[in-house]
């Protein structure tokens, strides 16, 4: 009896741990999907609505806000930029990541972990530490107001932590694989692109997808490096100074730009989570 006794409360402990922390992260859960909710539930009141009831559910749905922000306010253009140094950003870091991540963890040469320390020192590095130098570099290399040069600078920021993630995945890879291929003949690309880069596609592609939410939602860099023209954030951010009266305008806009975020986050969310820790997995 006692054996069972004490079966049963340490299962009842747990059980209450358990009950405990679900509690905990289910607040924490409402806390992050209330903005959320509300921003939409805003986005769609008129704007007569809003002044008489900002905070309750909407009575009277319209899309209107949402028409008025994308037709009317360029934002078609502000998507195209986007998406443009989006993908510039997003190849530039798969590109640098992987042949670094392949060198780093499969190559044998000198130097190789001090060359390692030293690329992710960029880890630690913040952004506002850098600036005058990031564009004075830009502008030397005639890429200011250019979609190629803000693309570059976003590889620039975002391959460090790529270059550690690829490398602890790389390294998990059997050298008796690159031996056999090396015994066949095949030279260090062939290797590279016919046994390396088909191994590393899941990591490869978490890597994408974590580039593409940053790329997609900065505002900093964009301001620096493109001055000429807008990307869908930036012009996001504009509208709250010329159009501060008009709550529900704005909050369509904004969901407007989270969306893409949003759904690519949903969609991939379970190899975004699994791969955060692939490397500490394969290590």
């Amino acid at each position: 009896m006692s054996i069972l006794t004490d079966t049963y409360r340490r299962l009842s402990a747990a059980s209450t741990a358990m009950w405990l922390t679900s509690g905990v992260m289910l607040v924490i859960a409402a806390t992050t999907f209330f903005p959320i909710l509300f921003t939409l539930n805003t986005s769609l009141k008129a704007s007569r609505d809003y002044m008489r009831d900002g905070i309750g559910p909407v009575t009277r749905p319209t899309l209107k806000n949402f028409e008025t922000a994308w037709s009317s306010f360029n934002m078609s253009a502000y998507f195209v930029n986007s998406l443009i140094v989006t993908v510039i950003g997003v190849v530039t870091v798969i590109a640098v990541s992987s042949l670094a991540g392949y060198a780093l963890a499969l190559l044998s040469f000198r130097f190789r972990r001090v060359l390692f320390m030293v690329l992710l020192t960029g880890l630690i590095v913040p952004v506002q530490a850098i600036l005058v130098p990031l564009v004075q570099t830009v502008r030397d290399l005639h890429m200011l107001n250019s979609h190629l040069g803000l693309g570059i600078v976003y590889g620039a920021f975002f391959s460090p932590f790529g270059v550690y993630l690829m490398t602890t995945y790389y390294s998990a890879i059997p050298k008796e694989l690159m031996e056999s291929a090396k015994i066949d003949g095949a030279n260090l690309l062939q290797i590279y692109f016919l046994i390396v880069l088909p191994l590393g596609a899941p990591a490869l592609f978490t890597l994408s997808i974590l580039t593409t939410l940053h790329c997609w939602n900065d505002v900093l860099l964009y301001l620096l490096v493109m001055q000429e023209q807008r990307t869908l954030m930036v012009g996001i951010a504009s509208l709250q100074g010329e159009y501060s009266a008009d709550i529900p305008l704005i909050a369509a806009a904004v969901v407007i730009g989270a969306a893409p975020v949003i759904a690519v986050f949903l969609f991939f969310q379970r190899k975004i989570l699994g791969g955060i820790t692939v490397g500490a997995v394969k290590g």
